[in-house]
């Protein structure tokens, strides 16, 4: 009996167990990495929406103002009154600029579907902040120098003695103001667009 002894058996903590506790600080991490990627997904599928809006406004925008052309009723053989976009150089390059801002969503639409196929790749999302702010610039200075050559159309200018010339020719006045506001419109889908890079970004 004196030989006799207690021994109490503490199983040590094995190496599998130890083993399945690590997984779940993987499984709190893709579930943070699943979450951001579903807000960019959103957020990309967004910008996709938007990018289908700003092909419609630019493409207003040039169609309105290349057929803004206006022959007035009273006119001979030798003499006619008429207005077109062609005559001012400035509606030339509103219509130049307007055709390639929409040429180029058209053509950065993959680069968006990208992003929502793989909403935490960052590359394709900085490539369209760079070319957006690009666009945007280039589409606000064209809707600015025509809406400045549209206002001296509508109201003169007594200073250089400008007339006004919407009294007589009202359909050209009405279509390029129309485009006008068709270009800014188009600006504001931009400046949504690169806010939209921009948060998405900044989620990485």
């Amino acid at each position: 009996m004196k030989n006799e002894s207690t021994f109490i058996d503490v199983p040590a903590e094995s190496s599998s167990a130890m083993k399945g506790k690590a997984p779940l600080i993987g499984v709190a991490k893709d579930h943070t990495t699943s979450g951001s990627g579903g807000y960019n997904r959103g957020l990309s599928i967004f910008d996709f929406l938007l990018r289908l809006a700003a092909i419609v406004a630019a493409s207003v925008a040039a169609g309105t103002m290349f057929t803004s052309d206006e022959t007035l009723p009273f006119f001979t053989q030798f003499l006619q009154f008429e207005a077109g976009y062609d005559d001012l150089p400035t509606f030339q390059f509103f219509v130049i600029a307007m055709s390639m801002v929409a040429g180029y969503i058209v053509l950065s639409l993959p680069i968006s579907v990208v992003t929502i196929v793989r909403p935490l790749a960052a590359a394709p999302r900085l490539l369209l902040l760079v070319l957006d702010t690009a666009i945007m610039g280039l589409t606000m200075a064209a809707a600015s120098s025509a809406a400045a050559i549209s206002y001296v159309a509508h109201n003169g200018n007594q200073n250089t003695n400008w007339l006004p010339i919407c009294q007589q020719f009202g359909d050209f006045c009405q279509k390029t103001s129309g485009a006008v506001v068709s270009s800014f419109v188009a600006v504001v889908f931009f400046m949504i667009l690169v806010v939209l890079s921009g948060v998405a970004l900044k989620r990485h």
